[in-house]
């Protein structure tokens, strides 16, 4: 992030980096990726005086869950009162840590970028890591709308694609599309590595459908395990269904079904073919989405979470100031998902709203 903070050139903001490791300090401020940086507990009086910044306006919590409450509670104790957010894997205990700790939750955006590789540490970054990737937001009913709007501008800067997301749904779904396929990934190494023996001759004979499927699983040990465990309950449930679905290809291969497993086979490719490699947005369709705000309560969390549900991507995101008791959310949306299903969820979530096409040059 940090990184492509810097690529952004003379727009980059001040970037300030923490760490528990002096290396990755040494190689941040050594690539030009951070203005200063600070080994966590090596100067708690500078990391105060950070935090207490007025120009300090956004901290992203880049760590793993089980190192979140102490944040919390360090950045509560400094009377930090800007934008937060992070980038784990898992929300259900991070979401529990804000309300109990922070006195005003409400400027606390959940954050998850859907990318990264096996390589760890700060030798796997790169600028352009978030380019064309989703960054799931998880705003509610009690977020600030002016830092979400603040939130999604910065993620887009990086080329990501902001979607937003429940945050009771979030480890539900990341857990099918992320958490399983690691364990599922880390199986299939295990099991060749039971048939290689001392000479390794299998792995030399492994094509590259088998080093696709299994990339992932040259991740980091220690941070799996602690993703695995902050959402052991939703990894369970896909486990057991992928279970399920092996268990029902066994059966057919046991009973020389041809046609059941034809059937499973088919039904997974037509998925697989369903989604897209990229998705290149049309700069000629886009549409113009403004929704009065007044007298509604979580806005942005609803009208968000209804483009998500929908497929809508929201290009950007602005709040247009009428007057003092007035103002108009103004969503920009590519030429991706079903606009009608979004415009007919706003509606009979009692919004009235307005859809314009744009013009290239608007």
């Amino acid at each position: 992030m940090a990184a492509a903070l810097k690529a952004l050139g003379v727009a980059a903001p001040v970037v300030r980096g923490v760490d528990i490791d002096a290396g990755a300090i040494a190689r941040a401020l050594e690539k030009g990726f951070v203005d200063e940086g600070e080994i966590l507990g090596s100067d708690d009086e500078r990391l105060a005086s950070w935090l207490t910044d007025a120009a300090t306006d956004l901290i992203v919590l880049a760590i793993p869950v089980a190192s979140a409450e102490e944040w919390f509670i360090r950045i509560e104790k400094s009377g930090y009162r800007g934008a937060l957010t992070d980038v784990a894997s898992t929300k259900g205990l991070l979401t529990s840590h804000a309300k109990r700790i922070l006195s005003d939750s409400t400027r606390y955006i959940p954050g998850h970028p859907m990318a990264g590789s096996e390589v760890n540490g700060i030798e796997g970054a790169r600028a352009t890591l978030f380019k064309d990737a989703h960054w799931i937001l998880c705003p509610d009913e009690r977020s600030d709308p002016r830092i979400f709007t603040r939130l999604h501008e910065f993620v887009t800067l990086f080329g990501a694609r902001g979607i937003t997301l429940p945050r009771e749904e979030h480890d539900e779904t990341i857990a099918v599309v992320s958490h399983v396929p690691h364990m599922v990934a880390s199986a299939l190494v295990q099991v060749a590595g039971s048939h290689a023996h001392d000479k390794q001759e299998i792995f030399r004979l492994a094509a590259g459908g088998f080093k696709d499927t299994t990339r992932i699983a040259a991740g980091s040990p220690e941070l799996w395990c602690g993703i695995a465990l902050d959402n052991r309950q939703a990894l369970c449930r896909g486990l057991d269904e992928i279970r399920q679905v092996i268990s029902q290809i066994e059966a057919s291969l046991e009973l020389g079904d041809a046609r059941s497993l034809t059937r499973l086979l088919a039904n997974a490719a037509t998925l697989r073919t369903s989604i897209p490699s990229t998705w290149v947005p049309d700069s000629s369709r886009l549409v113009e989405v403004r929704i009065p705000m007044a007298n509604h309560s979580g806005v942005i969390a609803r009208v968000t979470g209804f483009a998500g549900k929908a497929g809508c991507n929201i290009q950007s995101i602005d709040i247009d100031h009428i007057n003092e008791a007035t103002a108009i959310l103004e969503l920009i949306l590519t030429d991706e998902g079903n606009m009608g299903d979004f415009m007919n969820m706003l509606i009979d979530g009692g919004f009235d709203v307005s859809f314009r096409p744009l013009g290239p040059q608007e």
